[in-house]
């Protein structure tokens, strides 16, 4: 079991690194070409990569927010019920996280098949879509693993 948790905080680990780069790509790219159309001289394609770039950041920090508990808990009224009825309720909430983003990756990942098929690509720099569309729902796959590991927590009584 704890080589399961330990493997899922490596890959969520992994995921926020490629993040964190890609953030930080943006970050250069947006500043890059604000000084090169103040020379009017500006950077073409900007818009459409940072724009693929922030949809990779988002699905690829998921993982790791899920698995730190970092995003907002609105638990108030949870934290009232029972112990049994507490780790019933979070367990329940897993499960649907877990139906619920097996079938966001499954269709982004039909919807890339989808885009490769049709040869989708951006206006301006031809970017394909496809890889985009798999990233993320490989993301959201993976976040599926990360609500399983939370149901191990929190039957283990480990996750908080």
């Amino acid at each position: 079991m704890n080589t399961f948790l330990r493997t899922i905080d490596k890959v969520c680990r992994f995921l926020s690194a490629i993040a964190g780069t890609v953030l930080v790509f943006m970050m250069l790219l947006t500043v890059a070409d604000v000084i090169m159309r103040a020379g009017n001289r500006p950077i073409m394609g900007t818009y459409e990569i940072v724009s693929f770039s922030g949809a990779v950041v988002m699905g690829l920090v998921n993982p790791l927010t899920s698995w730190m508990r970092n995003h907002i808990f609105a638990d108030f009224l949870i934290d009232r019920f029972p112990r049994k009825t507490n780790k019933a309720f979070r367990i329940c909430t897993r499960c649907l996280a877990i139906f619920l983003f097996v079938m966001i990756g499954w269709n982004l990942m039909t919807f890339g098949g989808h885009l490769k098929e049709a040869s989708e690509v951006s206006f301006t720099l031809a970017i394909p879509f496809y890889p985009i569309a798999y990233g993320i729902g490989i993301s959201a796959l993976i976040q599926c693993f990360v609500f399983v590991a939370d149901i191990f927590r929190i039957i283990g009584e480990n996750h908080e």
